[in-house]
């Protein structure tokens, strides 16, 4: 819809330190979509890991009440997580866990806190690209202050939506893409290509297998960019 090449992404950008206080932060852009992503740390790692001598990553994700067209109820008024919230939650922290060695985290906890300022589709990639520089700020940080001995961050991760309208496969689809897509696909991979995560699911006709290699192939080919970016907002 706004001219892009099926194969493009939108305009990314990924603002590094964007508030104050939290070990790391940034500002996640894929196209009119933000997502504040910050990373906390914890001198403590969960009870149930107490004596594993590691730590953990987990997140949280929330979307502020009016980063949508119409304004949605805030869930901590409605005193309930939403099953969308939850879910989209653990797959951000489960993501982020592929690319740590969590035994160099030692007893610590790292959460990283996804909250979506401005909704446009792909909320949930955002916050794995974002979250991801985030954790890594916060790592770098830990190692310049004596506190972690060597860099717990094993290899990239980012996330990119795909769909298929009609016959065609796009990449990185905004809200009206994907709502009007037969099928609806989040692909999280590392920098090396490995696939972490793959959600996909056909609205309407089935897809083929032939859609899926496209998908795929696509997906990779966003991943790259993403990292690239990912990197350049670290200074590497």
């Amino acid at each position: 819809m706004d001219g892009r090449k099926h194969d493009e992404l939108r305009p990314i950008s990924l603002e590094v330190d964007f508030t104050k206080w939290a070990e790391g932060s940034v500002l996640a852009a894929y196209g009119d979509t933000r997502v504040l992503c910050t990373a906390s740390v914890e001198d403590r790692a969960p009870a149930w890991l107490k004596e594993q001598q590691q730590g953990w990553v987990t997140a949280e994700y929330s979307m502020l009440p009016r980063a949508t067209e119409t304004r949605s109820a805030r869930e901590a008024v409605r005193g309930k997580m939403g099953g969308r919230t939850h879910e989209i939650s653990r797959l951000i922290g489960r993501s982020l866990r592929a690319g740590v060695d969590l035994k160099a985290l030692q007893d610590r906890t790292i959460t990283i806190d996804c909250d979506v300022l401005q909704a446009d589709g792909g909320t949930r990639t955002a916050s794995i690209t974002g979250g991801f520089v985030a954790l890594a700020l916060a790592c770098r940080r830990l190692i310049k202050s004596g506190a972690l001995r060597r860099d717990p961050i094993r290899r990239f991760v980012a996330a990119v939506s795909l769909g298929i309208i009609g016959d065609e496969v796009l990449l990185d689809l905004d809200f009206h893409e994907d709502r009007d897509a037969d099928a609806d696909v989040n692909l999280v991979m590392t920098g090396e290509g490995g696939i972490i995560e793959l959600q996909g699911t056909a609205e309407g006709t089935p897809f083929s297998k032939a859609h899926l290699d496209r998908l795929l192939e696509m997906g990779r080919v966003g991943i790259d960019t993403l990292v690239q970016a990912q990197r350049n907002a670290l200074g590497l």
